[in-house]
């Protein structure tokens, strides 16, 4: 059994905007792979399903993102689940838009959800960063990440990459973080069109008829 946490905000003001592209990839992986209902749970919305034969408890914490960990912690200590075979998928502002990196361990990065979750269950889950870009100014972080995605980025972007990760993510449970990474890249910035070969020009023919000799 493997616990899957989107971080976000819960309520309808929240729902478009960066900081919740966790809670947006975990609708689209429950809604792909045909989940059961989601149902309040664990100070959470909890839907149930498997991907690639794995029972997987999908889990959005409305708690706010920065206790997060209450909602992750009382569902994994509920289930008895190993902090390995706990999996989140949150906003990153260290990644260009689109960009995605898997981890199991490491540290919070300074992201608040993370450091909820590291303090409720400890810091050897799985980590799944879904880039959202850098504002390029500190002081502009909050309002970036509290702010929508524009339409260029959901069109560009954000709609190829929540597909991808929810397409792919039997890869992932199987244990190949790699190759699931790659297949995400792959769909959201693919790789450009090979150029043809030039053709090989034809060799002129050699054979012409020699002229018939007068006498």
């Amino acid at each position: 059994m493997l616990l899957l946490a989107g971080l976000g905000n819960p309520g309808p003001g929240h729902a478009n905007q960066r900081h919740n592209i966790g809670f947006m990839a975990v609708d689209e992986i429950v809604r792909r792979h045909g989940f059961g209902p989601w149902r309040a749970r664990f100070q959470g919305l909890m839907a149930e399903g498997s991907i690639a034969g794995e029972k997987v408890l999908a889990l959005k914490p409305l708690t706010y993102m920065n206790n997060s960990g209450q909602s992750v912690g009382e569902a994994r200590n509920f289930f008895k689940i190993a902090p390995q075979s706990v999996f989140v998928i949150h906003d990153e502002l260290d990644l260009v838009p689109g960009k995605i990196k898997v981890k199991l361990g490491g540290g919070h990065g300074g992201h608040n959800g993370l450091r909820s979750i590291d303090a409720a269950i400890g810091k050897e889950y799985w980590r799944i960063r879904l880039g959202i870009g850098h504002p390029g100014d500190k002081d502009k972080v909050l309002a970036w990440v509290l702010n929508d995605f524009a339409k260029v980025e959901q069109q560009t972007w954000l709609v190829p990459l929540l597909d991808a990760v929810a397409r792919n993510f039997d890869i992932l449970l199987k244990g190949d973080d790699g190759h699931f990474m790659s297949k995400v890249s792959a769909a959201v910035f693919p790789p450009p069109p090979k150029k043809p070969k030039p053709e090989k020009p034809v060799a002129e023919s050699e054979s012409a008829s020699p002229s018939d000799s007068q006498e």
